[in-house]
């Protein structure tokens, strides 16, 4: 079966290996990552991975493409990616010591047919000092990151606690994933177990 990855995301393409799947192309989409105005941040998301689906998709009929997206919201507000370190530092101190939710819009076309579905994830940060912040967007590392900050990098640092999936929260809830994959013939645990047979 051949399997594309939508998304040039490293920590995408590294759970999907963690799950099993090691035999993938990475053909990211490349549309606009823009919505209607006034959607959720489910809706968002479970759109914006749908769109990136269905591009990719299109031109590669016989695939299974898997696409995602993923964003974090507080008060009801929705951050994406820093475009600036001063915008970085903005949304961390609007994080700190109070909980948000990540948001993933995960989707997988074949055939014509397509499953879309959403994971939200609560986390809670620390309370960070104006220095902290200033030193972690100094890492650079916030800066291609929904929300400012990467779990599984130095923003382990700032996290207080987290309910539900691990990794949705760096960008593919891989449980749910998983589940939607079995739907379309692809079980990955059975496949593990041959291997070992």
């Amino acid at each position: 079966m051949k399997i594309i990855l939508a998304s040039q995301s490293p920590r995408r393409r590294e759970l999907l290996e963690r799950m099993g799947i090691t035999n993938f192309k990475i053909i990211p989409a490349q549309g606009e990552e823009t919505a209607r105005p006034g959607l959720s941040p489910a809706e968002l998301v479970e759109e914006l991975s749908r769109r990136k689906c269905a591009e990719v998709a299109a031109a590669h009929p016989d695939a299974l493409v898997i696409a995602a997206d993923t964003v974090v919201a507080i008060d009801g507000q929705i951050l994406g990616k820093p475009h600036s370190r001063e915008e970085a530092v903005g949304m961390l101190a609007r994080l700190s010591g109070r909980e948000h939710v990540v948001y993933s819009g995960v989707s997988v076309c074949q055939g014509g047919r397509t499953i879309t579905q959403h994971e939200a994830t609560p986390v809670r940060f620390r309370t960070l000092t104006a220095e902290e912040i200033s030193l972690y967007a100094a890492t650079g590392e916030p800066m291609d990151k929904a929300g400012a900050y990467g779990i599984q990098g130095l923003g382990c640092l700032l996290v207080e606690g987290i309910s539900g999936d691990y990794y949705n929260v760096m960008g593919l809830p891989v449980c749910r994933l998983g589940r939607i994959l079995a739907g379309f013939g692809l079980n990955l645990l059975a496949l593990a177990a041959e291997k070992e047979l």
